[in-house]
Order: C-alpha cells, then structure tokens, then sequence
C-alpha cells in the first residue's frame, strides 16, 4: 500500500467498497465553519498558496514555533514565500502529527499533487504550480467549494455582526436565478452558478466573557487582561451590541432584550444554530432572578464582581440565550475543555487564536452540565444539542450523560460532536466514534465538519469519512458487523451527509446542470 493512493487509510476490502462506493461521491454539509463569509460574496481570489494555506492556520503555527521558527516567518512581516518555505522546511519534521495527513491531502485535492511530498526540495514547484492555479477562476473561493462538492456552510458570527455579507451571497444568487428564469444569463453571469448556501450561526460567547480566571490571585482573567481591562473590554463590547440592537444596555433585563433581538434578526437572515465554548461549565441550574437583576448594572458601572456574583450572572445570560434556541427550534452548540490564551506574553504581541490554547481538566463538568440539561428537560426548553468535547478522558462521560436527555421523539437529538480541535485527528475521531457507538446511535450521527478558517480544510471531512469506513469494514471483514454493503453503506452515506440534512432541518439546493 502507497502513502496517500486512492485507498489511503482503507486497510482492507470491506473499508475500501464502503468509501469508495458510499462515502467519496457524498456532498459535504460543513455545518460549523470559520470562514470569512465576505471572502464568499467577493468571491476572493487568494495570490498565493501562503495566503489560503498558511495565514490563520494556528496548527502550522504551533509546529512551525515547535520547530524553532521565528515568528517573523508565522505571524510577522516576511515574506509569503519566505514563509512558505519555512512551513516547508517543518513539513518533513511532522511524520506521525496529523499535519503530515492533513497537508498532504490539502494538496492533493483540490491542487492534484500527488506526485511528490512537499519539503525543500519540491517547496518551488509546489509553490509554482498552486499559484498558477489560484489565478483560475476554478481555484477562487466558491471555485474551491464547488471543486469539493460543498452543500451549505454554517459560519459563525458574533450577535453585534451585521451580516451584510451573507445578506449580499444571498442577493447574488437570487438575481442569478431570475436571470436564469428570464433566459437573460450568459456564463458568469449574476453568480448564478453558486448554489450554495451560506448561513450564518448565532455565537454570543462576549456576552459572557467577564469571569476572572483566578478571582482572589493577581485579576488575571481567561484573556491575560487585568480586571480593570477586563471591565473595559466588556463593557465596550456591550456597547457595540446596545448599538447594533438599537437600544441602551443598563439593566440585566436590557441586556436580555438586546440578546433577543440579535437572536431575532439573526433567525431572519436564515441562522439555525448558536455556538457557546467553555472551559469550565460553572452554569447554575436555578433561577436568581434578584442576583442577575442586581449584579449585572454594577459591571456597568465599572465595578467587579467575583465568585458567585459573576456565576450567578453568567448562568442568568445563558440560561436565557438557551430558551431563545429552543423557542426558535435552533441546534445549540457546546465546545467544551479548552484552555485559551496561556501564553501571556503572545496573547499580548499577537490577541486571540494564533495558537496558545490547549486541553484543559475540569473535575466538575459532569455534574454542572447535568443539572443545567435537567432544569431545561423539566421546563421543555432543552433544544437540539451537539456537545464537542476537547478532553478524551471526558468521552464516555459525555456520551452516557447526553443519553439521559434523549427525548424519545427527536431522533439523535443530543448528539455527541465530532473529534474537535487537538482531537480531530485519526486516534481522536477513532475514539469519538468509538465511545459514541458503545453508549449511543452512531447511526444517527450528524457527521464531520471543518471547524476551519481557510478554503483548503473541506478534506477533513474525507479523511474522517475514510476512518468512519474503515472502522466499519474493519468490523465487517472480523464478522462483528455483517457482510451487507446495502445497510451498512447506507449508514455510513447517512453519517456522511442525510443525517446532517436532516437533523438541523435545512432546505439543500442542488446544483444546476
């Protein structure tokens, strides 16, 4: 067997028919993203492999510092091509990281490489010929979707975003499809080829980002800020979003009707599902009405809260941010056991997400996130649920707790989530899938998605579907699941994309021919 053919991770007969004739051809429903929706709607055409590939991507930053790269050559001023050549030069160092994998398939589909690996030897032909590519209209960034038969994407936005952009992909298309019914359309025209939905999601995180990490040691909060900082960044946030909701924040009630109405407006532009991270769910399962109502106006006045005053507040905002999505029928996302922003000295030169964040250990989880998920269940507002786990120790915990909360009439409604940052990668998605299929359905699995800022990511979801296929075939070929392609294979099409569709109810448009 070659590294990377046609067969690559298919480690038998069973493995190989499943993929190749149930998963390969599926579409992908990239229902949790990072991308850029004003990239979308301008249809960007990147200059170069270092500007789609390597810019925001925190994974090759990690192993490029690692490698003892100088950051001039991650996040500072060299270069693109000096940068990518740095990030070739670390390539080879990666053997048995997934970066080997993933950059890999990254350049095989869409770019075709397949012939060489990339290192330093082969970074200027590789450069060469990506380039070229990118100058194609087949290789912008709704060429690259359609090249990776994308359905629908799900960014994720903030409640004070306006979504201008998505409103305008929206416009585009629909001129393109009158133009097409009027029989007025020549090539290109309107944008009316692109098909494919791009839907924004709910992620209000902000709203809640005012708990110290160490309350009683030196105020340094989950963002490297001092509390006074901390204030300052909060309330200029709340700013923003009384501005963008029409109306003064004072009062914890003000607050709830702000979130409301960007709920509002966000359900209008087609949103469907919110997005929440934590890394301690510290959410109290009772209502403390007079504690919200009191504490919040003091944050406002720039005044600190600590310990239950700020925990009392958190889960008030929360507590109400989860009835809107069950009011609505909205999937609620949960992203649980991150770690951000340890590195002080890097949060300060560089802010968020450039790579500083990693698995955290939180002893209490279980408890809190079942009481919060009870109260709901008893009030009949627990909405659709995926929770994404970052910690593997935590995974058979999860799955046998979501299972208490099935509701015996939404199919699948709390869904374990797939393997999720340092852990989708094969051992991560191999014991996502495992845990899930000891204590669950992995039949009604909704499936992988990118959780990705860059255009190249949509091969995630092929390798996940080569390791979904080889597990099963694995299983069939050592006669503990049956020899039936037809059932087996329509699962495993279902785990691709049907249970997706499905589950979060979208209207998919298939493509014109």
């Amino acid at each position: 067997m070659k590294f990377l053919d046609e067969n690559f991770l298919l480690q038998n007969e069973a493995a190989r028919r499943l993929y190749h004739e149930f998963a390969a051809g599926q579409p992908i429903i990239d229902y949790h993203c990072h991308l850029s929706p004003k990239d979308i709607a301008e249809d960007r055409r990147f200059e170069n492999l270092t500007q789609i590939w390597l810019a925001g991507d925190h994974y090759k930053w990690r192993a490029m510092r690692a490698a003892g790269v100088s950051e001039e050559y991650i996040t500072g001023n060299a270069s693109d091509w000096d940068k990518f050549q740095a990030w070739a030069e670390v390539v080879p160092k990666t053997l048995r990281n997934p970066l080997y994998h993933w950059t890999h398939l990254e350049l095989k589909r869409p770019f075709g490489i397949h012939d060489r690996l990339l290192g330093p030897d082969t970074a200027k032909s590789i450069w060469d010929e990506c380039n070229a590519k990118l100058q194609t209209p087949e290789f912008s960034a709704r060429g690259i979707m359609r090249l990776m038969n994308v359905r629908l994407v799900c960014t994720t936005d903030d409640p004070v975003d306006s979504l201008e952009w998505h409103r305008e992909i929206r416009r585009q298309t629909a001129d393109g499809r009158r133009q097409q019914r009027a029989g007025d359309c020549v090539a290109g025209c309107g944008n009316d080829d692109f098909d494919i939905q791009v839907l924004p999601t709910f992620r209000p995180d902000k709203a809640l980002q005012f708990v110290p990490l160490l309350p009683d040691t030196p105020f340094c909060t989950d963002d490297g800020e001092t509390t006074e900082q901390s204030l300052k960044t909060y309330n200029a946030y709340i700013d923003r979003l009384a501005e963008a909701a029409g109306m003064e924040i004072i009062t914890f009630d003000d607050l709830i009707a702000a979130l409301q109405s960007r709920h509002d407006y966000f359900h209008a532009n087609g949103c469907q599902l919110s997005d929440h991270g934590f890394y301690k769910f510290d959410i109290l399962a009772r209502d403390e009405y007079e504690a919200w109502t009191n504490h919040f106006p003091e944050l406002r006045k720039g005044e600190m809260l600590f310990d239950w005053g700020l925990l009392h507040l958190q889960s008030g905002i929360f507590y109400h941010l989860v009835k809107m999505n069950a009011e609505k029928e909205w999937t609620m996302q949960l992203h649980l056991g991150a770690i951000r922003n340890n590195n002080t000295r890097f949060y300060r030169q560089l802010g968020t997400d450039v790579g500083f964040d990693s698995i955290g250990d939180w002893p209490y989880l279980d408890w809190s996130l079942s009481r919060f998920f009870d109260r709901l269940d008893r009030e009949d507002k627990l909405p659709k649920t995926i929770v994404y786990n970052l910690n593997p120790a935590w995974n058979d915990m999860l799955v046998t707790m979501l299972g208490n909360f099935q509701d015996g009439k939404t199919p699948g409604k709390m869904q374990f989530g797939s393997g999720w940052w340092f852990l989708d990668q094969k051992k991560g998605m191999e014991d996502q899938l495992n845990a899930l299929s000891n204590h669950g359905l992995l039949s009604l699995f909704v499936g992988m998605l990118t959780d990705s800022r860059s255009f190249l990511s949509y091969t995630r979801h092929e390798y996940f579907r080569r390791i979904l296929c080889n597990l099963l075939g694995t299983e069939m070929e050592q006669g503990l699941l049956p020899m039936d392609y037809d059932m087996i294979g329509q699962m495993v099409k279902n785990i691709c994309y049907e249970n997706a569709k499905n589950y979060f109810g979208f209207n998919i448009t298939e493509p014109r021919t």
